[in-house]
């Protein structure tokens, strides 16, 4: 049980809830009197050589600009030293392939900023289809995930005077026609969720006010919020409304006419409708006629069939122990699907059976008899495995052109850069880009163990390392833990050249709480059972000092938004085992964060601490409620943004007054800029990254000089 200080908060008295004025004059000045001793402790040479390394990895040329497809054009967005705040821009096919494409730019971030005076970040572009002409393009005022919105004209590369245009919030449109969008917004009163997202959607046709426009859809103020989205596919237009009753509940219909038709799929499950085809992706299992199916499974029917009643599902995929789906997408004909191997890729392409294929289910009011899963009346899915897909690596789909066969596939591995493949159909892979080798890996060895956690749940890790390593040495530890969020075996230029060249061991481990192992492997881990998080968190790390990996001493680790509430619960209930933490932007004061900015949206994930049941259980790791006093805390390197309007600033300030005053060591860093992120292009970028490898490696290894 933690000891608390007389400074540290309790259930009646926050004596540091005044930080969590954002941009208050006496909170900003609190902020700058921790970044200026920060800085003055870590800016030193050897940061700087890491900073500039850093930077070299972010702006090089050599790096692979991924591209997606509209119509005749790939488009990408790109940041360099010459445009920090970044391009958007597109070239063709033809010129892609070369090794220095031609690209048309289309929008130039940073001269908008100056000509406007503001500091913009890219937040996106919404093109229509298939028309390609107009796109809804949004920009954040230092990275913020609330935007303002602009219509744009791809012709003429303007802003289109008079076109639709929206005020900073955190917004969502989608084109039901070249004159028309679905939107929501702030409209005023009662129109955003406790979580503070859009609670309403409205029709808004051009040339009239917005406030003129007609609601076509509301939530609930307690729901997360509500969505549209439009297809205006030939022959299968619709129009999909949703309302998130919670982080992982969702109901979803259709908009006919003044009718909206309930998709009545479960509320966990996610949807996917393609042309004829609506995929149900199950996060519990489900009974469905006189079937049932596991959570995990990917299942598959005629969506007209399924709203009317009759479908029957064919299952697409289904997991084992050692198996899940992390991902997929269409192309016009064909499904690409990512699953995990024991946190491997996999990719398959999945053909579904064609109307006039002798296999495809058939309607149930023409059976006597339910089907049984081996009739193969009920349609096949046929999966082949995509070939030229390495072993032990992570393979994401980039991007998959839905009115056609292309798509882009790119793999890459913990000492493995990055390959960019095209598949053009179910023919071989066309290898079409590669990234540079950042740093020198032909020494450095990966290896996967697994260690039981507390309940005796085998959790992996991957350990990345010297191949000649001889005894313990710095390490670092990453987690997460939460969202159903897979941490996958990927490349990092940046990681390898400031850590993994310098000697240092990086230790990716896979907790519950993410999605490695399907929905189970979130589930069994949530509200009440959140504790096996940081459980396995904490069995990995002293698996690490058994193996003689590495020392208490020597152990350090690193977490980001939820990963920070888990460097929280590492600093407040397991600091004998590290020697060091970076915690990032993360949720530490778990008895008020469902009241600050979109805290109430995770109330499913964690519980609701209004709720004494609820509080029962959070109030035993919240971190800021349980500092102690009298226990030796490893120092802690605390950073967040100014501008990070999705989990609140105030977070980590007030856990910094907190250890403070009990008399911990905490290193302070507030960046401006960034939201969520915590930078806003590649400067902030690796000016954050050489903070935090040049804490790690004072903390760990004593003052480095270079590799």
């Amino acid at each position: 049980m933690a000891v608390m200080t007389s400074q540290a908060p309790d259930d009646d008295r926050d004596p540091y809830l005044w930080l969590e004025e954002v941009t208050g004059d006496e909170a900003l000045d609190w902020v700058r009197a921790r970044n200026e001793p920060t800085l003055a402790t870590f800016r030193d040479a050897e940061f700087e050589r890491m900073r500039t390394e850093a930077l070299e990895v972010l702006d090089t040329d050599a790096r692979i600009p991924y591209v997606v497809r509209r119509g005749e054009y790939l488009y990408n967005f790109w940041r360099d030293a010459d445009n920090p705040r970044g391009l958007w821009r597109r070239t063709t096919l033809q010129s892609y392939r070369t090794d220095a494409p031609e690209w048309d730019v289309l929008i130039d971030v940073d001269e908008l900023g100056r000509a406007e005076d503001e500091k913009w970040v890219w937040a996106g572009a919404g093109v229509i289809d298939p028309e390609y002409t107009r796109a809804l393009v949004a920009l954040s005022r230092g990275g913020s995930d609330a935007s303002i919105v602009r219509e744009f004209d791809m012709a003429t590369r303007e802003f289109v005077t008079d076109g639709f245009a929206l005020p900073e919030a955190k917004s969502q449109l989608a084109w039901a026609d070249p004159d028309t969008v679905l939107v929501g917004t702030d409209f005023g009163a009662d129109s955003l969720t406790d979580s503070g997202y859009p609670r309403v959607i409205k029709r808004w046709r051009r040339g009239t006010p917005l406030a003129d426009a007609e609601t076509v859809f509301e939530g609930a103020r307690t729901d997360v919020r509500v969505s549209a989205s439009v297809d205006r596919t030939p022959g299968f237009e619709r129009t999909l409304l949703g309302r998130a009753l919670d982080f992982w509940n969702e109901e979803v219909y259709e908009l006919r006419g003044p009718e909206l038709i309930r998709i009545d799929a479960p509320t966990d499950a996610s949807l996917s409708i393609h042309r004829e085809w609506l995929l149900i992706e199950l996060r519990t299992d489900w009974f469905y006629g006189a079937q049932s199916y596991p959570a995990g499974s990917l299942l598959a029917a005629d969506y007209d069939e399924f709203l009317s009643g009759t479908a029957e599902l064919s299952v697409v995929f289904e997991p084992d122990e050692h198996t899940a789906l992390n991902h997929y997408a269409w192309t016009r004909d064909r499904l690409l699907m990512v699953t995990l191997a024991d946190v491997a890729s996999r990719v398959e392409i999945v053909t579904p059976p064609s109307r006039d294929d002798p296999q495809r289910p058939a309607s149930p009011r023409l059976r006597s008899s339910p089907p049984s899963r081996d009739d193969p009346s009920r349609g096949t899915w046929r999966r082949e495995p995509v070939a030229g897909i390495p072993d032990a690596t992570n393979t994401v789909v980039v991007a998959a052109d839905d009115t056609g066969d292309e798509f882009f596939l790119d793999s890459s591995g913990f000492v493995t850069p990055s390959r960019l493949m095209r598949g053009n159909g179910a023919g071989p892979l066309d290898q079409i880009k590669s990234a540079p080798a950042f740093f020198d890996a032909g020494n450095i060895a990966v290896a996967q163990h697994f260690v039981a956690s507390q309940d005796g749940t085998p959790i992996p890790y991957f350990v990345v390392r010297p191949a000649d390593a001889r005894g313990p040495g710095p390490t670092m530890l990453y987690g997460y833990g939460g969202f159903e969020s897979a941490n996958t075996p990927a490349y990092s230029g940046v990681l390898g050249r400031l850590w993994l060249a310098r000697g240092g061991t990086y230790v990716l481990a896979n907790i519950r709480g993410g999605g490695e192992y399907g929905p189970g492997w979130h589930t069994q881990a949530m509200r009440e059972n959140r504790h096996k998080v940081a459980e396995d968190f904490a069995a990995v790390a002293t698996d690490l000092v058994n193996r003689g990996i590495t020392t208490v001493d020597q152990l350090g680790a690193q977490g980001g938004s939820n990963g920070g509430l888990l460097m929280g619960i590492m600093l407040t209930q397991y600091p004998d085992r590290f020697g060091a933490l970076v915690c990032s932007v993360p949720l530490l004061d778990m008895k008020r964060y469902h009241l600050l900015l979109a805290g109430a949206s995770w109330m499913a994930e964690y519980g609701d601490p209004d709720n004494p049941d609820d509080w029962a259980f959070i109030s035993d790791y919240s971190p800021y409620q349980n500092i102690s006093a009298t226990r030796h805390y490893p120092p802690v390197l605390m950073t967040t943004s100014t501008r990070d309007d999705r989990v609140h600033p105030g977070h980590a300030r007030k856990m910094t007054a907190a250890l403070e005053a009990a008399g911990h060591r905490v290193y302070y860093y507030e960046n401006i800029e960034g939201g969520h992120a915590g930078a806003a292009d590649n400067q902030q970028v690796a000016f954050k990254s050489a903070l935090t490898y040049s804490f790690l490696w004072r903390m760990l290894a004593g003052p480095k000089t270079g590799p």
